[in-house]
């Protein structure tokens, strides 16, 4: 009997606890920080939804979120819910190009993300904004150590 794949197996080298680790350079959207936090992606309601949850405390402040990763069989792609303490939410579009790394680009601006597993176990979120037909500004990068 062939069993089904899952399509949420594909996250699980992110799901697990984790250190963050954050650096935040000089861009048009922000002033250069830097941080940490801890952070956690989890899978809920049998396997159908992967969510993650961190809590970060850079020089500039102090942040929570809570994102809900889904596999949307109609269209046949995954998505993500984002949302802040701030308020503030967005949404975005999913894929993985190989096994090791998801690419999620945002609805609501041209922001591009990565989490990408490395050789040694870690995980690097990278944020970046285009600045021409072929160079990425990075905005954001925050490497996820286990716990």
């Amino acid at each position: 009997m062939n069993k089904q794949l899952n399509p949420m197996d594909k996250f699980n080298f992110l799901v697990g606890k984790w250190h963050l680790e954050y650096k935040v350079p000089k861009s048009q959207f922000s002033e250069e920080d830097f941080g940490s936090g801890e952070g956690e992606f989890k899978r809920l309601l049998n396997d159908k939804y992967v969510t993650f949850d961190y809590h970060a405390k850079l020089s500039g402040g102090e942040s929570s979120a809570h994102g809900i990763f889904a596999w949307d069989e109609k269209s046949k792609i995954y998505k993500y819910w984002w949302f802040e303490d701030s308020g503030s939410f967005m949404t975005a579009t999913c894929n993985f190009v190989d096994e090791n790394t998801l690419c999620l680009n945002w609805h609501e601006s041209i922001l591009v993300q990565t989490f990408s597993k490395r050789e040694n176990g870690n995980v690097v979120l990278e944020m970046r904004y285009p600045l021409n037909k072929t160079d990425y500004e990075k905005v954001l990068e925050v490497i996820f150590t286990n716990r």
